[in-house]
């Protein structure tokens, strides 16, 4: 996410450092966000660290706002206090409010089987909302409400397997709260492995009339 020359990060899981590094340096990164604890959405935060700490440009340390303890698999990955100087944590309850740069985060707990803190960034002209994982909730639509963007886990297309019940969503779940949200497109993203993107987008569009995408490399677009 990029707004007045500020850049933040959310979300550092598997594969995510390359793609990042096609589009940018990575010391010019302000700042970034974790959900949860779940590697798949922190694990690249390790590498992303080392780049920046061995790389030679003595970047400013790197500002990662997670919430309590989600941080703690993946830093203990190195020996201890190696990466200490390469980053500022700011741990946060989910429920917490706090700026990021230019963004104004409010944040809310989703359930999922680790303390999973969705994110809503306003700026004066824009709102975009994260789900990271979580099962549905009221408490999404009203984090939701009005944005222009939700980017929504929607692992499956239109059922959860009863393990999984509560804790994950399909992509009907988040067309239904993007519907009770209101908001102006829905990215659906966190889908199966091997998934056919148009099944998700079907099932979605049962429940939302509005512009829906699946999250993809390269997918940009301006709020």
């Amino acid at each position: 996410m990029e707004h007045d020359g500020f850049s933040l990060l959310v979300d550092a899981g598997y594969a995510v450092l390359p793609e990042l590094m096609a589009v940018m340096p990575v010391e010019d990164l302000d700042a970034v966000y974790i959900s949860h604890g779940h590697p798949d959405h922190c694990s690249d935060l390790n590498p992303l660290l080392r780049a920046r700490a061995l790389g030679g440009n003595d970047p400013k340390p790197l500002s990662v706002h997670a919430p309590h303890r989600a941080l703690d698999a993946v830093l203990a990955l190195d020996r201890p206090g190696m990466l200490d100087a390469a980053l500022t944590r700011h741990d946060f309850e989910p429920g917490d409010t706090f700026a990021i740069g230019p963004f104004d985060a409010r944040t809310t707990l989703l359930p999922h089987w680790l303390p999973n803190a969705a994110l809503r960034l306003t700026t004066a002209t824009s709102s975009l909302v994260y789900t990271g994982d979580g099962g549905p909730t009221p408490s999404l639509p009203t984090l939701a409400q009005g944005a222009d963007a939700l980017i929504a886990e929607a692992t499956y297309p239109t059922h959860t397997p009863t393990d999984d019940g509560g804790n994950l969503s399909t992509a009907r779940d988040a067309a239904r709260q993007a519907t009770q949200a209101d908001v102006g497109r829905l990215i659906l993203t966190h889908l199966w492995a091997g998934a056919e993107p148009d099944e998700y987008v079907d099932a979605a569009s049962c429940d939302y009339e509005g512009r829906i995408y699946v999250a993809t490399s390269g997918l940009s677009f301006e709020l």
